[in-house]
């Protein structure tokens, strides 16, 4: 026990230099704590929250720069600012109905042109692509042989000729002998059966001459109607039979020129009514881009005798001058055919009629307060810029026709002068889709 207590530590001593020693309160070794965070982390922690700082900042400006943005394009917004929006008035005129379809143009008339006779081909007298009339020479064929054989033809006919000639003259001997009762009588009747033998030699050789005639005048080829040629066939030079499918050229008829088009089972009563009426309904023609390219107008024709039930359409033949020849044939184009003609109607442009949950509505101006009001309306007949109302609108007031999509009702409006207050007043004539 006493060695444990002396292996304790006793305080340290410090001499005083009398001999005696006092105790010394020294204070305790304590280690030396490190720092956690190290010197070049509060240099990034900084840099990080400077640029939040920064971040923070522009993000405010851009959403300050956004709502004053927002505030002046869109008037009529929080702010209350006026938008900025072209009118038209709502106008009576007249406004169309029609069916359309797709139609194919057909000649009236196309001819394949072919050699009657055999030879060889002389003379081409059309260039490809002229327009040439009826009877004009197209083609030259080498007629020389029938030439020869029309000579020997008639040198046939002339001897025949000859002989009966004297057998007429026997006959005239042997009638007055018989009347004398010189001769028998059956003298006289071998007599008249030589001449009429005789006649009859000379009718074929009249017909072989006229056959021979024929085959010359077909050497020279016309054209059998009026219209444009196509390219040709056979060149010069070469042997022609009349066996050739081919043929030599193919002339079409442009002039006047039709066009085959559709319509559906369900809308041919309305063109029925009109035509056994016998009035005449106008067609169009446009180009396959749509109803914008306008090539030529004509009138309905005729109609099938049958709907085609596998499609459940009827077809209908127009036919129009093409004085311009800009059908073509073959080409495939856009048909209207004009139904009814509307009268007087209330008619507003497309661009004011716009679409909700509730309908067709447009905003309709009020001149005096300049805002503008939501109002349902029912249209009717339509076509690309214009539109029959038939409830909502009157003659006479304001729609907006540009700037719809900023307004909402009670809006603040101001009329642009670029397209302030358009007037379709006038008379229009314009196509409705029907059906197609």
């Amino acid at each position: 026990m006493a060695q444990d207590l002396s292996k304790q530590k006793s305080p340290t001593t410090i001499s005083n230099g009398n001999g005696t020693a006092t105790p010394s309160r020294l204070p305790p070794v304590t280690k030396k704590r490190r720092s956690i965070i190290r010197p070049g982390a509060w240099l990034i922690l900084g840099v990080v929250f400077l640029a939040a700082i920064l971040y923070l900042y522009l993000s405010h400006q851009q959403a300050a720069g956004t709502t004053s943005d927002s505030g002046s394009h869109h008037g009529g917004g929080g702010a209350g600012e006026p938008v900025r929006v072209i009118t038209a008035k709502v106008s009576r005129g007249n406004i169309g109905v029609y069916l359309q379809g797709l139609g194919s143009v057909t000649p009236l008339n196309t001819v394949t042109v072919r050699t009657r006779v055999d030879g060889q081909l002389m003379k081409i007298l059309f260039t490809e692509g002229e327009t040439v009339q009826a009877g004009q020479q197209l083609v030259q064929i080498d007629d020389r042989p029938y030439q020869a054989q029309l000579a020997q033809y008639n040198a046939q006919k002339e001897h025949d000729q000859a002989l009966l000639d004297n057998a007429k003259i026997d006959l005239d001997r042997y009638q007055k002998l018989w009347s004398q009762d010189s001769i028998p009588q059956q003298t006289l009747a071998t007599q008249q059966a030589l001449v009429k033998q005789d006649q009859g030699t000379v009718d074929s050789d009249q017909a072989l001459i006229q056959a021979t005639q024929l085959n010359i005048i077909y050497c020279n080829i016309t054209a059998p109607i009026s219209g444009r040629i196509g390219l040709r066939l056979v060149d010069e030079g070469n042997l022609v039979h009349a066996t050739d499918t081919n043929g030599l050229l193919v002339i079409t008829q442009v002039q006047p020129i039709t066009v085959i088009f559709t319509i559906p089972e369900d809308n041919i009563q309305p063109v029925l009514d009109k035509m056994r009426a016998g009035q005449t309904l106008e067609v169009d023609a446009y180009d396959r881009s749509g109803f914008t390219n306008k090539l030529a107008q004509g009138s309905l024709l005729t109609t099938d005798n049958q709907i085609d039930p596998t499609t459940g359409t009827l077809r209908l033949r127009a036919q129009f001058p093409n004085d311009d020849q800009k059908l073509f044939p073959n080409q495939f184009v856009n048909v209207r055919l004009l139904v009814e003609m509307k009268q007087n109607v209330a008619l507003v442009p497309v661009a004011a009629i716009q679409h909700g949950t509730q309908g067709a509505f447009v905003y309709v101006v009020d001149t005096n307060a300049n805002t503008v009001k939501m109002r349902n309306i029912t249209l009717s007949t339509q076509d690309a810029d214009q539109a029959e109302v038939t409830d909502g609108l009157t003659e006479g007031e304001t729609v907006v026709t540009d700037g719809v999509d900023k307004l909402q009702n009670g809006s603040k409006v101001i009329l642009s002068s670029g397209g302030s207050s358009t007037d379709s007043g006038t008379a229009h004539h314009s196509p409705h889709k029907q059906q197609s």
